[in-house]
């Protein structure tokens, strides 16, 4: 059974970007998928203050700061794909999905007396809403999310966007949910 981490990085549960996992997920769960699901907005999220502390603890997160990041990092350690799920704002993802990535220092260790990493070869893909088209919206948050994945030894499985044209309906079109559902189906194999 295939683990999904899903995170969900909209400032609204119940968002243009919740309703175009509705499909996604259920398509999981048809397929006997676990499923660890994670909302952002209602998560402390400190900022990485840069300390290093966590490259020098071996086989955990290791941050000494005390919010929820460590436990949405329990999650993303025993999952087998990580989906980052976000609305783009700006030409990158929210606030609180930014802070989380900046976090994700504790998971490869490369700079202290702690070794390896917590997370290579997991898969990373991106189900992301937006304004603007496709490219022009999503190229430079994709692009991030590339490099990430590059720098830690993940498979990037690609992204599924939708782009916002008609609020709440524009993610409730057939097309949207078929486009959600076939991705879906994507990640499983």
């Amino acid at each position: 059974m295939k683990k999904f981490c899903i995170i969900l990085g909209s400032p609204r549960d119940d968002g243009n970007t919740a309703e175009i996992l509705k499909p996604f997920m259920q398509t999981l769960r048809d397929n006997s998928c676990h499923i660890d699901y994670i909302t952002l907005s209602d998560k402390e999220i400190e900022p990485c203050d840069g300390c290093y502390a966590c490259q020098n603890v071996d086989g955990e997160f290791g941050c000494v700061l005390d919010d929820d990041v460590a436990q949405i990092m329990d999650a993303i350690i025993t999952s087998d794909c990580i989906v980052l799920a976000t609305p783009i704002y700006t030409w990158y993802c929210t606030a609180p999905m930014k802070a989380l990535l900046d976090r994700h220092f504790g998971l490869n260790k490369f700079y202290g007396k702690a070794k390896g990493s917590l997370w290579a070869d997991k898969q990373v893909a991106i189900i992301a809403t937006h304004g603007y088209d496709t490219k022009y919206a999503t190229e430079p948050f994709e692009l991030g999310i590339r490099r990430l994945c590059e720098h830690s030894s993940l498979q990037y499985m690609g992204m599924y966007s939708v782009r916002d044209e008609d609020n709440l309906a524009s993610f409730q079109m057939r097309v949207a949910i078929d486009g959600s559902k076939a991705f879906a189906l994507k990640l499983i194999k």
